[in-house]
């Protein structure tokens, strides 16, 4: 049995390493109608029904979603995609997110071993849906953590409230690898947050979410759990990526 820590006020045997979205999603799905019933952390369900059925209804007006979603006109399929939100199929959330942190995670070339753990492990930042576990089902989508829908105001002002409780009071030790927008969305003080830079301390952002997809797959898949931060710090390591505790909370991850 894992040794037991205090994490958040709790007792925790587990990580969650917590990923951005991503704007880009894959099409298609072989599940069925989403179902807020049969997502993870369903005290946030009444956010997101508002928001989806919000967003359903943005869709019948193309020139009000383009601004509100920032689209073009060449996007409009991203509206469509909105406007099926009830009915589209779905997938698991790590297959239907997609862009270069994901590509790096790399989720399909996993064992079922591995496939197992990440699960377990990793979860999704959600601006439609909050937090999402790995296996929770999802369609394709379009909202940003930045977007203000209207009759809504900024999701920040919704979301706060309602994920702010959910997040801090998981018994788990939590790895923070949200962008500004999403971690915008939930405070969470006692989570350990990552920061990609390079070899001269410079924040990086061309490779910064490479970098941080890699990170997870490495977490998520690890043999050993780990469930403190110093535990963290050996794992990474060994795994031979340079990683740097600059305080309590917070690492250096650091590329070339």
């Amino acid at each position: 049995m894992l040794a037991r820590i205090r994490v958040l006020g709790q007792y925790a045997d587990r990580v969650l390493v917590l990923l951005p979205p991503s704007e880009t999603k894959a099409d298609g799905g072989s599940g069925g109608p989403l179902d807020l019933d049969a997502l993870s952390f369903g005290e946030l369900n009444p956010v997101r029904r508002k928001l989806a059925d919000a967003l359903v209804d943005l869709a019948a007006d193309l020139p009000a979603s383009r601004t509100a979603l920032g689209l073009s006109e060449h996007q409009d399929t991203e509206v469509a995609r909105n406007a099926d939100l009830w009915h589209a199929p779905t997938m698991p959330a790590l297959h239907r997110y997609t862009g270069v942190l994901y590509d790096a995670l790399d989720i399909r070339s996993l064992t079922r071993a591995e496939t197992g753990r990440a699960n377990r492990r990793l979860a999704v930042a959600s601006a439609l849906f909050g937090v999402l576990r790995a296996t929770d089902a999802i369609p394709a989508y379009r909202l940003s953590g930045n977007s203000v829908l209207p009759g809504t105001g900024p999701l920040g002002g919704l979301w706060r409230p309602a994920l702010e409780p959910v997040l801090n009071g998981l018994g788990e030790l939590v790895v923070d690898l949200r962008s500004g927008a999403y971690a915008a969305l939930a405070k969470l003080p006692h989570a350990v947050s990552v920061r990609v830079v390079t070899t001269t301390g410079a924040p990086v952002s061309h490779f910064n979410k490479a970098a941080k997809g890699r990170l997870a797959r490495m977490l998520g898949t690890a043999r050993t759990e780990p469930t403190t931060v110093t535990g963290l710090l050996r794992i990474v390591r060994n795994a031979g990526i340079a990683i740097t505790r600059t305080s309590e909370n917070t690492l250096d991850l650091t590329v070339e």
